[in-house]
């Protein structure tokens, strides 16, 4: 498969802090690829990296398709609070050039045609995120930039995400996922790679992982490799 992402040596950092110390790492067209690490490992920063919101201090970088070919999923919602659901999507719908009636179609995309007409300010937690990643998918990109989509979600609204990610890959979408949620690795990731503290310390099917180390592939036993690697848990 072809490469829609590579990153060779790339280094960051922010003033004395070293934030990335030479990462690399392939993404391939049309799979799942997740990047799992505990908070401040640079996972996000690698995701600005590569949506061009931050220029690295070193090494190569290539993502094979334009700005407005991608959708984001940030920490950030960026939602207009004051605005209806529907009319948030046609303030973006408006921007990427697509008809409007593509806005309708993602709020059913994600369950949330019923609340329409509903302020973003309003919304749940759930509600919100399942807004923003309507938003992401939208104009229907062909690279997926997702940072921890399931982050504070309970876990009915979480399955519902999975469950969207998984027909965006199907329906031929490349998606980028952070998370420090093994289980979510493991339901979602085609490969994963492991980050602790700027440095990519393993890359690989979640099972092909496992096995190198003597575990299998569930959810406990991955989460013991990354301590075994690292010396620290995801959380």
């Amino acid at each position: 498969m072809e490469a829609m992402i590579e990153m060779n040596r790339v280094m960051k950092r922010f003033g004395e802090q070293t934030v990335l110390s030479c990462v690399t790492l392939e993404v391939r067209e049309g799979e799942i690829f997740g990047l799992l690490g505990p908070s401040g490992a640079g996972k996000t920063t690698i995701i600005n990296i590569l949506t061009r919101q931050l220029d690295a201090d070193g090494g190569g970088i290539f993502v094979g398709v334009a700005p407005f070919e991608t959708g984001l999923l940030l920490d950030e919602d960026g939602l207009f609070a004051r605005l209806s659901c529907i009319e948030n999507l046609y303030v973006f719908a408006d921007i990427y050039g697509v008809s409007r009636h593509k806005a309708l179609e993602a709020l059913r995309g994600v369950g949330l045609q019923d609340a329409a007409k509903k302020p973003a300010g309003k919304l749940s937690r759930g509600m919100r995120q399942r807004l923003a990643l309507a938003r992401a998918i939208l104009h229907e990109p062909k690279m997926l930039f997702l940072d921890e989509p399931t982050s504070g979600l309970d876990p009915a609204t979480a399955r519902g995400i999975h469950k969207l990610i998984m027909r965006l890959r199907e329906g031929g979408a490349t998606v980028f996922l952070t998370t420090h949620n093994m289980e979510e690795a493991v339901i979602l990731c085609d490969r994963v790679a492991l980050l602790h503290k700027g440095d990519i310390v393993e890359e690989g099917a979640p099972a092909e992982i496992c096995a190198r180390y003597g575990a299998v592939k569930t959810v406990p036993d991955l989460e013991s490799v990354f301590i075994k690697l690292t010396g620290v848990t995801l959380e």
